[in-house]
């Protein structure tokens, strides 16, 4: 549905994105996740013929987004970090607005405005004033005209930034209701966010793709070692030392001491060991009481540092 080649977009001496190459499937849903000034806005703009490229390829649906931008503009729905609300016009005026904006015809257009509302739950603010809705609802509203022309393909840079808690959970599950249905390209700071609600991640620092794949999968690529939290009731010397004797283990840190016979540790183990029970049963082997037992996987915060960390170093 989305493809992307060797994308470069140059503001005079400064390259805000370089050689970005990306697909994404039909039905797809990619997270694009980098720190301030990575790209992934420009990126965006590009996607949806606000930009021109230096240089590269995109296409969208099989249409040439530098060459038929009116045919790319007509199959996508974009909501900029900064949502285009006309404040002093009512809801459904301004979402009719931007229907006719977008060249849907006269016929249908009510129906189509109203099931849009229906679609992101403002159905019952049709008549009230922008400027007097919340940041919620203001949201909900920019959600609504990226929807107006019943886009193939979405395109949201930060749905959720401003947004309370009840909010945001609507918001992602709104946006995980349309996977299969639409092609969505969502950017968030928001870490946990993109594991929640894409498929794939696309991480970017500055200008470049660093890494692209399921969250799961780029654990297994990047994770170098597994580690296991215990607390155990017991000597904390001796467990220590019991703990560092099981095979498997690279390693073992008190990370805590709750009470005097009470430890927590943090447990080195190879990546390909699974080492939990052989753990378990060191400890009551040894006549102490084993409290907790959790296993500690790298999240995507973990590998987003890691990457942005490795890139830095090799500047250096």
């Amino acid at each position: 549905m989305i493809k992307v080649e060797n994308l470069t977009k140059n503001y005079g001496f400064v390259e805000a994105i370089k050689d970005v190459s990306f697909n994404v499937g039909e039905g797809e849903v990619l997270g694009l996740l980098g720190p301030n000034g990575a790209g992934k806005t420009t990126t965006m703009r590009v996607l949806t013929c606000f930009l021109p490229a230096t240089s590269g390829k995109a296409s969208i649906a099989g249409y040439d987004v530098f060459h038929q931008p009116m045919e790319v503009r007509s199959r996508i729905g974009y909501l900029p970090e900064t949502v285009p609300l006309y404040e002093d016009m009512r809801v459904k005026d301004y979402l009719d607005f931007v229907a006719d904006l977008k060249g849907l015809e006269k016929k249908g257009r009510s129906q189509r405005v109203s099931r849009v509302m229906g679609e992101c739950a403002i159905e019952d603010r049709a008549n009230w004033l922008i400027r007097t809705l919340s940041k919620g609802l203001r949201q909900r509203v920019g959600l609504a005209q990226a929807l107006i022309n019943d886009p193939q393909v979405l395109i949201l840079d930060e749905p959720t930034i401003g947004l309370d808690p009840k909010q945001i959970i609507e918001i992602r599950q709104h946006i995980k209701d349309m996977a299969g249905r639409r092609t969505v390209i969502l950017s968030s700071h928001v870490l946990p966010e993109v594991s929640m609600v894409c498929q794939r991640v696309l991480i970017i620092n500055k200008g470049k793709v660093v890494a692209e794949d399921t969250p799961s999968k780029l654990t297994q690529r990047l994770q170098k070692k597994v580690s296991v939290r215990l607390q155990v009731k017991g000597p904390v010397d001796e467990v220590k030392s019991a703990l560092v004797r099981v095979d498997g283990v690279t390693g073992v840190n008190l990370s805590s001491q709750p009470a005097t016979d009470v430890g927590e540790f943090m447990v080195d183990t190879r990546k390909e060991l699974d080492l939990r029970s052989k753990l378990a049963a060191e400890v009551v082997r040894n006549n102490w009481d084993l409290l907790e037992l959790t296993s500690s996987t790298m999240t995507l915060e973990d590998i987003f540092v890691q990457l942005v960390t490795e890139e830095k170093e090799v500047e250096a």
